[in-house]
């Protein structure tokens, strides 16, 4: 074709020059320009391999052959001019040149046209819109244009920059006409070619789409595919602590090398967010083994693998067990075969409906679990036995806080009947990032384009970060030690001011990047939805029962001294606890607790009434 085209091309620049008779003259004349122009178009077009790009490719890369070609053509011209008598006059170079590219470029449109009339017979077409007229969305645009079964109708964008524009022969709407625009083209399916867009962004245009009643496709863009671009996160990980209006506590770390140098360490719950978090920040102090204690599988085998790398790196010796604190025989034979020290307590149900939905698995684990293992500790002559408590237990409306008071009171009562273990317990408030907080939630949720749950207006809540809770234990196990003390000592950290939920919500939304949607901003990104109290649940957690805290060495570190049950009130409670385990009886179990917690039972259930309806 190209090759016909040539010689056509300059002869069509004579007749566009002079009148018919003196055109057809001065080209019988100039024969030899001719041959020149057709053997070099011939030779040109297999150098460039124009004739091997797909009609369809062509408009994105044989434009520029096209060009190159022609040029090659017109040197033929002036060789010709150069070796014969052939004096073609100075203004058909410059027209030759512009018909025979406009030649080869229509007719490769003319032909491909044709082609897809071929093709597209008998085929049904899918209208669509592209949502994103950036610059992935051009080259889909351009991809799709040539496709047998599908025609991109119109362009949608956010940006009012791009808006009323055309791309490609194709208007830019904005995005509050889409509805119009699949109405008019009858448009099925939307393409998302936003990928510079965060992930909430995009979720909430598919979910928007995807109400409207549309198929949405969403794509990365051309770059991220070929891995020259990294594909960006608006949601990356934002360190907790920023989120607590506070500065978090650092450096806490004690003179504690006596409570911990040398010694074995066993960490029951080493999988969990603290738990984990205490086995890191162990290792600093030199222990001689520490033995993580989980009982599931895939947290214990993600922590053995961590400390694999970092124990061994420092020359300590870990073992990992399998295992649960309610089995007595294992307890007793996992801390007489490693001799243990000193045992941080860790492991406990702590999420409030799952245990106020399963009563009997969480006051099996969270009560007689530490009873087993206390019991065990005191018996194997292990020094040091710390419980991490939280301020759940503080007049609990649920069976998780109650099932830790219950923890708490099993501690103190070990600790009147020790004369060698000397038992403590730690209590905090909730720990930011942690398995089941409300960080990794709303994080998830954000991620998802909203809405952020919210459970009440007013809910407020004491925050730590998991760093200060692990540093909070092990420095009020170097107090302890150094005190020499045995009166079951109750630690609690000075964590500040407690935070309202609904601000931690609306912190974390802004730190994604976007904005809060409500009634004064109804444009924003991500609305907050209160769902209301779930069950159990307080609009306020408190970190102590009686007032007064006595004064540690570290200023932010507070010793309490708060009543327990008597020994006979512990014993009575166990042992009705153990009779409604064995028969399966979660309304006597609740019974026991209700009768021995403070706060717990029918004051519980009113103040979950009054909390929900505002009184």
């Amino acid at each position: 074709m190209d090759v016909f085209l040539a010689p056509l091309s300059l002869l069509a620049s004579y007749y566009c020059l002079y009148q018919a008779s003196s055109a057809s003259a001065m080209a019988a004349a100039g024969i030899f320009g001719f041959g020149a122009v057709t053997l070099f178009t011939a030779i040109g077009s297999l150098l460039l391999g124009i004739p091997l790009i797909k009609l369809k490719s062509y408009e994105a890369v044989g434009a520029v052959k096209t060009g190159l070609l022609a040029i090659f053509a017109g040197f033929g011209l002036l060789l010709a001019h150069k070796l014969s008598d052939f004096r073609p006059p100075i203004a058909v170079l410059p027209l030759f040149l512009l018909i025979f590219i406009l030649s080869m470029v229509v007719a490769r449109f003319a032909l491909l046209a044709l082609l897809l009339a071929v093709l597209r017979q008998g085929q049904v077409r899918r209208n669509v819109v592209i949502y994103g007229a950036g610059s992935t969305g051009a080259m889909l645009a351009t991809a799709l244009r040539s496709h047998e079964s599908i025609h991109v109708v119109a362009f949608v964008d956010d940006d009012p920059q791009v808006q009323r524009m055309t791309l490609l022969g194709l208007k830019v709407y904005p995005a509050n006409q889409l509805e119009r625009i699949v109405l008019r083209y009858d448009v099925e399916r939307v393409l998302l070619a936003m990928p510079s867009a965060s992930s909430a962004r995009q979720a909430m245009i598919v979910r928007d789409l995807v109400s409207r009643g549309l198929d949405v496709h969403a794509l990365p863009s051309f770059a991220q595919l070929v891995g020259t671009e990294v594909i960006v996160d608006a949601l990356a990980p934002v360190s907790p602590g920023v989120f607590l209006g506070r500065d978090p506590v650092t450096d806490l770390r004690p003179e504690a090398t006596d409570a911990y140098g040398g010694k074995t360490i066993l960490v029951t719950g080493a999988g969990g967010s603290v738990g984990s978090e205490l086995c890191r920040q162990l290792l600093p102090y030199r222990p001689a083994r520490i033995v993580l204690y989980e009982v599931s599988e895939i947290a214990l085998y993600t922590i053995e693998r961590e400390m694999a790398e970092r124990a061994d790196a420092q020359g300590i010796s870990f073992v990992a067990v399998l295992g649960t604190v309610t089995e007595s025989r294992q307890v007793r034979a996992v801390l007489a075969e490693y001799k243990v020290d000193v045992i941080l307590h860790a492991a406990a149900y702590k999420h409030v409906p799952l245990v106020e939905s399963n009563p009997i698995a969480g006051l099996v684990n969270n009560v007689l679990g530490t009873r087993t293992l206390a019991e065990a500790a005191l018996e194997q002559g292990v020094k040091r036995f710390i419980l991490i408590s939280t301020d759940k237990a503080v007049r609990p409306t649920n069976v998780m806080g109650a099932s830790k008071r219950m923890a708490e009171f099993v501690v103190q009562d070990m600790a009147r009947r020790s004369s060698n273990t000397d038992f403590s317990i730690v209590r905090f408030g909730n720990v930011l990032g942690s398995s089941g907080s409300v960080v990794p939630l709303f994080r998830e949720q954000i991620k998802k384009g909203g809405p952020v749950t919210l459970t009440h207006e007013d809910v407020t809540r004491y925050f730590m970060t998991i760093s200060e809770a692990a540093n909070l234990v092990l420095i009020a196990g170097g107090l302890s030690l150094s005190r020499g003390a045995h009166e079951g000592d109750l630690f609690v950290l000075d964590m500040g001011q407690p935070i309202k939920i609904r601000d931690l919500a609306e912190r974390m939304i802004c730190a994604a990047g976007f904005t809060v949607k409500s009634a004064e901003n109804p444009d924003g990104h991500i609305e907050v939805s209160v769902i209301g109290l779930r069950p159990g649940e307080k609009l306020h957690e408190e970190l102590l029962i009686q007032p007064g805290m006595l004064t540690t060495p570290h200023e932010k570190i507070l010793r309490v001294q708060e009543r327990g049950l008597t020994s006979i009130q512990m014993t009575s409670a166990l042992r009705e606890l153990r009779n409604a385990v064995a028969v399966g009886n979660a309304a006597a179990a609740r019974r026991v607790i209700e009768a021995y917690v403070e706060g717990y039972g029918n004051s519980a259930t009113s103040a979950i009434r009054m909390e929900r309806t505002g009184a």
